[in-house]
């Protein structure tokens, strides 16, 4: 039986990519394995074709009971032997090798005479003489006593030692690769290993490492140089290492985090090619499933510390038996087969061919497992030694930018070690997928590829206040473009998972207001620096506080701070975890969330504080003490507060002019004469409640020149509402009044009066006493006539007359000069009743203002 070399080889094969995951252990084991197989064939090809033992008959003494040397020839005369030695051509030609074993003095010389007769002298005479059967068959005698005793005297290790050592040596082949051919771990190995290769040859991976670079050469060099103009980023996180506190940080427990300078690229690295780009997508999807798919077990770890055992197990079972057998292969062999009747020869010496070649061998195979056993050893200790169910990234995140990525476990962190042993460059390039950081970095470079300065200029229009405003929704990030758009005023971002406000921030000097919907947002030290001087808006909508970015407490020159989101009283101590006493310059503050109580360090803001603006979504706000020390509040705001009565704490705001209560659940306002204290109220709107009735104190707030109660239950009108002097805007709508009192007569600085939607059958005439009115609101009530001194209102600009039962209009519409069509709201077939010239005037009026 012969072998090929590529059939050899075939018995150690595994795919070539599987190499990164064969430590140098496991390679030089394939190579012992390799070698002993060798071995193995090599001894075998050796028995099969020359294992053989050669016999002689040891001749027998008659005296040997009584001590006689066991090896002597029979006594025979010198004549008898010759002759015998003459007619056994066979027996002759072995008796030299007998000789061997005759004293050196018995033995003078022997010689052969042409005949092939051995003549023995005279000396031998006495010594004894071979015995035996006489045969014609002496040569299958020899044969057949070598078969026998080839079979009885040899040990079985010297017949079977080549092939246990192939068994064996398949065995340990088997059990070194059996991890890469079981199905449920050679289908995770070879995801791995495909995963592992498009990472590593990515051109991505060469892009993001080849800015590591960059950075930490430029990192250097601003050390050498000592130079610190590397921007800082502003962030929640706390932990990071170097981080660097800004003075105010210690009050505000809000630490900021100096993340390495991102270094200019060369613009061929900042370009990378579509597809390239989509691939690397596909990668950091597929590394996010894997990842998934293995860290929840750990088979792969298992069946490898199992087959280690197994070969270390393997390894002990063979040196200890071998070593026990390695006596036993000997040259000579004493060998006593039952033939005597067959041929006078009871025992025979026979000589084993191959126990010189045997032994050699087998030495060589010992010690081939002995090094292969303490190579198992050693894997042992290396699996053992240190918990390999877990990878630390810490290195390649020292190493490099990317600080998040996550250390693994399981049998993902196992395969990683196994790489590590081929080569750490393989972990450190597919660590780059498995960072958010790198994954953002690559969605940036795709968005500012797609969202240029053009397109972006496309999408600036003007809001209601004149200002040039960009909207931006669920982008993957915010394009660097937008800091080119110098004259931009307002930004409004929605939905975006990664903005970063870089130091180009600082060229948009016209911006003022900012919205982040949802977009939680970082910004440099430098970037920072500009929006803490020059923004003066923040809108923040956010589903948990923690969401609002630390910096925001910060803003030092911000006048208005809209915080939309969960702001519940389990989030509160999160909101105190914040301070605002930064925020010196902050003049409005908008909350619309879901309070149980204000937040304790809103109080921070009372010493300039002027607007307060709470819309609780039907939460009910509960404490409202924190309102007395707000002493300077001039506008209050609680909406949806699902408030019963006026607090008492608005009572303490000595300076307050404007409150609004809309959305509550106020049934009564007796408190209202409490206002009669604050003498700077002038607006006070208690709209979308269920008031039933006015109070008669509302008289004694003389400094009203607002009041809004639409919406409401109210059924009349006080004559005491009639006696407040400055009153000029009175909001009735939406309730269930029948009768509008002549004493509205008395309100002389009255411009604006609204109180349609009710139940109005006749309106009082000494209501057009009322000559300052500009906005006169009677739709939908009941009204059958409108009289003819409407005229007397001469600066009425906007009527309202819709849904009534009128079946003309006055002509003395006429004399409201100042009445436009699109200010008098009416029914065309209405309007159609009008004089001519009255018609004529109107909608002339309107044309030369429209030209206008």
């Amino acid at each position: 039986m012969m072998f090929t070399l590529t059939e050899v080889a075939s018995l150690n094969d595994i795919q070539p990519t599987y190499r990164i995951l064969k430590p140098w252990w496991d390679v030089f084991m394939d190579y012992l394995g390799l070698v002993m197989l060798m071995l193995a064939i090599f001894a075998m090809t050796m028995q099969i074709t020359k294992d053989q033992v050669a016999c002689l008959p040891c001749l027998e003494d008659p005296e040997e009971a009584s001590g006689a040397k066991p090896h002597s020839f029979p006594p025979q005369s010198a004549q008898e032997a010759a002759s015998s030695a003459a007619t056994r051509a066979p027996v002759v030609a072995t008796i030299p090798l007998a000789t061997k074993d005759l004293p050196d003095d018995a033995v003078r010389e022997i010689h052969v005479t042409h005949q092939h007769t051995a003549v023995v002298s005279e000396k031998y005479a006495n010594q004894p003489q071979p015995t035996g059967v006489r045969t014609n068959l002496d040569y299958q005698q020899y044969i057949f006593i070598n078969q026998i005793c080839y079979h009885v005297a040899l040990p079985w290790y010297s017949k079977y030692f080549p092939y246990l050592t192939l068994i064996h040596t398949l065995i340990l082949m088997v059990s070194s690769n059996f991890w890469f051919k079981y199905p449920k771990t050679s289908s995770k190995i070879e995801h791995f290993v495909s995963i592992l290769g498009r990472c590593f040859e990515s051109p991505w991976t060469t892009k993001a490492l080849s800015e590591t670079a960059c950075e930490d050469s430029e990192e250097n060099k601003q050390r050498l140089t000592g130079t610190s103009s590397a921007p800082k980023q502003v962030s929640l996180e706390g932990k990071d290492d170097g981080a660097n506190t800004s003075p105010s940080a210690p009050m505000l427990g809000v630490k900021f985090s100096a993340d390495k300078p991102i270094a200019e690229v060369p613009s061929s690295m900042t370009i990378l090619d579509k597809k390239d780009g989509e691939q690397a997508k596909a990668l950091f999807e597929k590394v996010r499933k894997f990842r998934a798919h293995v860290e929840d077990s750990d088979f792969i770890y298992k069946l490898y510390v199992a087959q280690t055992i197994v070969k270390t197990v393997k390894f002990i079972l063979i040196l200890s038996y071998t070593s026990t057998f390695l006596a036993k292969i000997n040259f000579k062999h004493d060998c006593e087969p039952d033939i005597k009747p067959l041929t006078g020869y009871k025992k025979f010496f026979c000589t084993h061919n191959m126990a010189f070649m045997l032994n050699k061998l087998l030495i060589s195979y010992m010690a081939l497992i002995l090094i292969y056993g303490m190579t198992c050893l050693y894997s042992l200790f290396w699996v053992f030694r240190r918990p390999l169910k877990e990878y630390s990234f810490e290195k390649v995140r020292e190493e490099s930018s990317f600080s998040d990525i996550p250390d693994v476990k399981n049998d993902f962190a196992f395969l990683l070690h196994m790489v590590d042993q081929y080569d750490q460059l393989y972990s450190k390039r597919f660590g780059v997928f498995l960072s958010e950081v790198s994954e953002n970095k690559l969605r940036e470079i795709s968005l500012n590829h797609e969202w240029t300065f053009e397109k972006l200029r496309q999408l600036v229009t003007r809001n209601a206040q004149d200002q040039q405003e960009l909207h931006l929704f669920m982008l993957s990030g915010l394009p660097n473009a937008v800091f080119d758009l110098t004259d931009l005023e307002v930004l409004k971002l929605e939905l975006i998972p990664e903005v970063r406000f870089s130091a180009k921030v600082s060229q948009m000097t016209s911006l003022q207001e900012l919205h982040l919907c949802h977009c939680p947002a970082k910004v440099e030290q430098t970037g920072f620096a500009f929006l803490r001087d020059h923004l003066r808006c923040l809108h923040v909508k956010f589903t948990d506080v923690a969401e609002i970015p630390a910096w925001v407490y910060l803003l030092r020159s911000l006048r208005e701070l809209n915080l939309i989101g969960n702001l519940s009283s389990e989030n509160n101590k999160m909101i105190g975890l914040e301070s605002m006493r930064d925020l010196r310059h902050l003049k409005t503050l908008c909350l619309k969330s879901n309070l149980t109580k204000m937040p304790t360090n809103i109080t921070e803001l009372s010493p300039h504080l002027i607007r307060l603006v709470v819309h609780n979504d039907g939460t009910k706000l509960l404490v409202l003490n924190s309102l007395k020390k707000m002493t300077n509040l001039i506008e209050l705001e609680l909406h949806t507060c699902e408030l019963e009565r006026i607090p008492h704490a608005i009572f303490s705001l000595t300076n307050l002019q404007e409150l609004d209560l809309k959305s509550n659940n106020i049934r009564t306002i007796e408190e209202i004469i409490s206002f009669q204290h604050l003498k700077r109220l002038t607006c006070l709107k208690l709209w979308h409640n269920k008031i039933i009735t006015i109070p008669s104190s509302i008289g004694q707030v003389k400094s009203l020149e607002s009041l809004h109660l639409s919406h409401n239950k109210l059924e009349s009108l006080p004559p005491a509402l009639f006696t407040l002097p400055k009153l000029r805007h009175l909001d009735v709508g939406h309730n269930s009044i029948t009768v509008l009192p002549p004493d509205v007569g008395l309100l002389h600085n009255l411009q604006h009066l609204a109180i349609n939607s009710n139940k109005l059958e006749v309106l009082p005439k000494p209501l057009f006493r009322c000559t300052k009115l500009k906005v006169l609101c009677l739709g939908h009530n009941a009204l059958t006539t409108l009289p003819e001194s409407v005229g007397q209102l001469v600066q009425l600009t906007q009527l309202e007359l819709r849904g009534n039962c009128l079946d003309r209009l006055p002509a003395q519409l006429g004399n409201c000069r100042l009445l436009r069509r699109s200010g008098l709201i009416v029914e065309d077939h209405l309007f159609d009743t009008l004089p001519g010239e009255v018609k004529e005037s109107i909608s002339r009026d309107t044309t030369f203002t429209n030209g206008l």
